[in-house]
């Protein structure tokens, strides 16, 4: 199993992501909202946050891996 240390207030960032991804998936799947556009809008609006968010949260944890991964010469 693969672990990675992350901080509380990037663990509270990837969730909030998370949830904002979730929930325009479901405003893009019900019809809670009759207004077809006003729901379409916000579905999409909240998906694509969630999306886009994903990718620096992505980027960091990955090189913050890989520079722990990387070997370290002894310097002479």
């Amino acid at each position: 199993m693969k672990t990675f240390e992350v901080s509380l207030p990037e663990f509270a960032f990837v969730a909030a992501t998370r949830g904002m991804a979730g929930a325009g998936i479901g405003l893009l799947l019900s019809d809670c909202i009759k207004t077809i556009e006003r729901r379409r809008a916000a579905g999409w609006t909240l998906l694509a946050i969630g999306a886009l968010t994903t990718v620096p949260i992505a980027f960091t944890v990955m090189t913050r891996r890989a520079r722990k991964a990387a070997p370290r010469f002894p310097e002479n």
